[in-house]
């Protein structure tokens, strides 16, 4: 979650890219230059779960993203698989 979080920060998208289950990831993966991430807060990390808060400013303010992701181990590696309502 910090290495993805990181890569949003930076703007690495292919590294977004990769970190994605390919079951569920976009068919492109764009930053979104207008969005200025300014820090993450992991609430929890239970098994293939991560809960957390990124925080952000833009032209309209600062915000925050609240969301509880799920993950997959995938070739020894830990990939995104999606954000789950809880």
């Amino acid at each position: 979650m910090r290495a993805r979080y990181s890569a949003y920060v930076a703007g690495e998208t292919d590294f977004l890219f990769r970190s994605w289950h390919p079951r569920t990831r976009p068919d492109q993966v764009r930053g979104d230059a207008s969005i200025r991430w300014t820090g993450l807060r992991v609430l929890r990390a239970e098994d293939d779960v991560v809960e957390f808060i990124a925080s952000f400013e833009t032209d309209h303010g600062p915000g925050q993203m609240h969301e509880v992701s799920t993950f997959a181990e995938r070739g020894g590696r830990w990939v995104y698989v999606e954000a789950r309502a809880d």
